[in-house]
């Protein structure tokens, strides 16, 4: 795929530009009458509520097409359960869209504990139950039922997420591409704005959608094998069971692909690589084969491999396309999308969104709405590459950043038009509040750069860590008339934070509301390690500044750390040994987060096979320990919320289980008490001035929490 793309406002309009632009784009006949349209073009279909604000999918897609000259209808939250929902608006002349809409549907409807939730926060009054279970999959078969011969695009994360063979969480199996058993004819993944508009236009030309193969981002099913490409398979790049001498699949050079040939010659191998004419053979016309649906669904090994792979190929400067055969057909999947440039960017987040919900809606409240109303997005993508997260495989680990005077001029609009402004603008952010115009220092080596995360195990000399840039969109952000206070909402890196003591201070003097979340997840190395997340001595860091420049500022202020348990790496004594830290900090949780299995996440992939896709994965290679029972996961939300009386009969079983019951009893050294309180009595821990200040400095000078436990030291950064 070549590394270059059309601007997204150089396109030629369509012709029914004519038409002008929607207040809102319509969800009723009556709507499209009323615009003087007899059809939409494309009809894009979400599992949420209709909103016209850029932080909802359906919302910039729509209003980006419609920019492109296109007559864009929505179907928000139909009944699924019959096609005449999706006939509401009639035939699309080009295509349907199908998204879940923000959160994979799984996700939103059910807890990591494979519970039903009773609320949803995409849907007015915040009812749940108002999408089906794999949502995307069921929209696109009712869209089939309604207009078999209309096209249908799947998209959003649900979508993005299970492009691929993928364990399934909820099933406990591996299920195909979501592609296949949604009898899709495409599907785009992460953000798709150049896929969708080169898509519709030339579907708009007349192009046939089983043509149009050659777009990045994309991913297609074929039953033919396209001549000119080499093929490579992808266990001779970084090999399950024995260990052959092979080149570093984290180096971007042809040597991989020459010792790969090499090996498949020795092995008489016709079936690993077809070969083709040197002057042919580059990076661009290289597909690599994944293992089957069929072989990944019964080795998890294999499916550790695979995963492996694919997030190996996920950097748009040098990533191939991944073919993986379901049956006797193949998926293909081309290399990731070139990411915006920030013009893009700004063009993008400068279309004419009402910011407000349909007005189908009423006064009916819708939760996720209110939460962004008055949120500025300024960035995309995230480089850090957390296991567990799916914003990297989304997203991308480029940043895409706007300009200043984009995000201004979004901040006076929200001033100048949205109702019930009161001068707080809630976040300025995006998956990380502080990667804003943060990139390698080299173009040359971003491009060839194999490396799941750029500041893990510690930051890259490669990654400019200046802060100046958001540092002074701050500034300016604030100094508007009429905003009187700009908050930081979104999750703060604070190892990369405190590599620039401005930003810290900027932030915490004028951007803090009294608590500021970040997210530790642990202070253990072993599961630390497994998450690609930095060691609690990073935390300790940014709370010394973050202290410090309080106390300057003359402001009383919190620091509330989020912890994750159960994740695969994570040992009972991990969490015992979390759970002192945060009593000797003073910390109680109010709610705890166990691990989710995400489709497609590395953690998952860890979580399924019991092996670390971060290395290389052989039969015989590094295992991680999983936590899968109830039981254990009970056990491990449990120590997160130590201080509860409810869980201190669980907790003393483990430890005397693990003959840790020298912390069991009184005292500042001891986890929970000996007895148990008088039922209806109201438990208070003893106060004990300072204790936890002089236990902090204790571990600050290296005497950790092993002098009382007996347990391996914790992570200290």
């Amino acid at each position: 795929m070549p590394a270059t793309a059309t601007p997204l406002y150089d396109y030629n309009k369509y012709w029914a530009e004519c038409f002008g632009t929607a207040p809102l784009l319509p969800m009723s006949r009556a709507e499209m009458d009323a615009l003087g349209w007899e059809s939409c073009d494309i009809i894009i279909v979400t599992g949420d509520a209709y909103v016209d604000h850029p932080s909802f999918g359906m919302a910039i897609i729509g209003r980006l097409l419609e920019a492109q000259g296109f007559r864009v209808g929505i179907i928000a939250q139909p009944d699924w359960r019959s096609k005449e929902a999706f006939q509401a608006l009639g035939r699309p002349n080009l295509y349907f869209g199908v998204a879940a809409g923000n959160m994979d549907s799984m996700i939103n409807r059910y807890t990591a504990d494979r519970k039903v939730r009773n609320d949803d926060a995409y849907t007015p009054g915040g009812l749940g139950g108002r999408r089906p279970d794999r949502c995307s999959l069921v929209y696109s078969q009712r869209c089939k039922e309604a207009w078999n011969d209309v096209p249908v695009i799947l998209g959003g994360i649900e979508a993005s997420l299970r492009r691929i063979a993928h364990f399934d969480y909820w099933q406990g199996s591996v299920r195909r591409s979501i592609l296949l058993d949604a009898s899709a004819d495409m599907l785009v993944y992460g953000n798709a704005e150049r896929a969708i508009v080169e898509i519709s236009h030339r579907l708009a030309r007349g192009e046939a959608i089983g043509d149009i193969t050659d777009i990045r981002g994309t991913a297609f099913i074929r039953d033919d094998r396209p001549e000119g490409w080499w093929e490579i398979d992808s266990t001779r790049i970084d090999r399950p069971g024995r260990i052959d001498q092979v080149v570093s699949p984290y180096v971007n050079t042809q040597d991989t692909e020459a010792c790969a040939a090499k090996q498949s010659a020795a092995d008489g191998g016709d079936n690993v690589l077809r070969f083709v004419p040197d002057a042919r053979r580059n990076r661009e016309r290289s597909v690599i084969r994944l293992p089957s649906f069929e072989k990944v669904r019964n080795d998890a090994v294999l499916y550790a491999h695979a995963n492996r792979v694919l997030h190996l190929e996920t950097n748009p400067g040098n990533a191939r396309a991944l073919v993986q055969a379901h049956g006797n057909r193949d998926l293909w999947i081309n290399p990731p999308p070139i990411p915006l440039t920030t013009a893009e960017m700004d063009y993008v987040f400068g279309m004419p969104f009402a910011r407000i919900p349909h007005k189908s809606y009423g006064n009916a409240r819708i939760p996720a709405y209110e939460m962004i109303r008055f949120s500025v997005n300024i960035m995309r993508g995230c480089f850090g590459g957390c296991t567990f997260c799916s914003i990297t495989e989304h997203e991308g680990r480029i940043i895409q950043n706007r300009s200043a005077e984009s995000v201004l001029e979004e901040i006076e609009k929200i001033r100048d038009t949205v109702p019930g402004f009161t001068g707080v603008i809630s976040d300025l952010g995006g998956p990380t509040a502080n990667m804003y115009r943060l990139a390698c220092k080299s173009r040359e080596i971003e491009s060839a750069c194999r490396r799941p995360s750029c500041v893990f195990p510690g930051i890259c000399s490669n990654l400019n860590t200046d802060h100046s840039a958001l540092t002074g969109l701050y500034r300016k952000a604030r100094a508007l008339p009429g905003v009187k206070k700009v908050l930081i909402a979104s999750g703060l890196r604070y190892d990369l934070a405190v590599q620039d003591p401005e930003y810290v201070k900027e932030l915490v003097t004028h951007h803090v509301g009294g608590y500021l979340k970040i997210a530790p997840e642990h202070t253990e190395s072993g599961p630390l390690d497994k998450m690609m997340k930095p060691g609690i001595g990073a935390y300790e860091r940014f709370r010394e500044l973050f202290e410090k420049f309080s106390a300057e500022a003359g402001k009383e202020q919190y620091l509330i750390p989020y912890f994750i348990a159960a994740h695969p790496g994570t040992t009972d004594e991990d969490m015992v040994n979390l759970a002192l830290w945060l009593k000797a900090n003073g910390f109680r949780a109010d709610q705890v987060q166990g691990f989710y299995p995400s489709p497609m996440a590395t953690a998952t992939a860890m979580y399924h096979s019991g092996k670390n896709p971060l290395r290389k994965v052989t039969y015989k290679s590094e295992g991680v320990e999983v936590i899968k029972s109830p039981e254990k996961r009970k056990l491990h939300k449990a120590l997160l919320r130590y201080h509860d009386p409810k869980n201190w009969p669980l907790i003393r079983e483990a430890l005397k289980e693990m003959k840790l019951g020298r912390l069991i009893g009184s005292g500042e050294d001891k986890l929970v008490p000996l007895h148990q309180p008088r039922e209806g009595a109201v438990h208070r821990s003893p106060r004990r001035k300072n204790s936890a200040l002089a236990h902090e400095k204790r571990i600050r000078k290296g005497k950790a929490l092993t002098q009382h436990t007996g347990l391996p030291p914790r992570a200290d950064g």
